[in-house]
């Protein structure tokens, strides 16, 4: 393991245990700033995610969006490539998926133009960490080759540090919205 490997476990770990105490305070409404953000993009086609583990959920916000327009949730192909990202509806029929997270029972794979972006960590300039295995960096690059992308992070204001060990590969953010705030970031 060499030093940035073990530096990102590291700051892996720390966040995980910052995002585990946001998540016990079980805050009501923690949504709330990503729903209005969202509106702000009726039928613009987005994904979001499936909340697992200690997760901030976006699940309100996903189903309000999802009366306008096409919402999606990631599906991981195979180790090492981009995410596919297939349509999801409220209380629409689920599988297992891999890691943990459910995707949708039958596979009705679009491109979004928005992604909501699940994160271990971020900071104040748009940087994410990630879970280290680099499949929103390979989406989000293979989807800003072809046309504009915003990279919207979600995430409790907990998971914020100063100082992330980001490698030039990591995509930043284009937004990053908490249960308090929404940061928008100058690209």
């Amino acid at each position: 393991m060499d030093d940035l490997t073990q530096i990102k476990a590291d700051a892996r770990k720390a966040a995980f245990q910052r995002r585990k105490a946001a998540f016990d305070m079980n805050k009501p409404g923690v949504a709330g700033h990503l729903s209005e953000v969202l509106a702000g993009y009726r039928g613009v086609p987005l994904s979001g995610y499936m909340p697992i583990r200690t997760e901030i959920d976006p699940l309100p916000a996903m189903a309000e969006a999802a009366a306008h327009g096409p919402v999606g949730v990631p599906v991981i192909q195979a180790k090492g490539t981009p995410l596919k990202f297939s349509r999801w509806q409220p209380d629409g029929a689920l599988r297992d998926g891999p890691f943990g997270a459910k995707v949708p029972e039958v596979d009705d794979y679009f491109e979004p133009e928005i992604l909501i972006v699940p994160l271990v960590a971020f900071d104040a300039r748009g940087g994410r960490l990630g879970y280290g295995g680099g499949f929103y960096d390979r989406t989000l690059e293979l989807l800003r080759a072809k046309r504009a992308t915003l990279a919207i992070g979600f995430a409790f204001d907990a998971q914020e540090v100063d100082d992330l060990p980001l490698e030039p590969t990591d995509q930043p953010l284009d937004m990053l919205i908490t249960e308090s705030r929404v940061l928008q970031f100058n690209r």
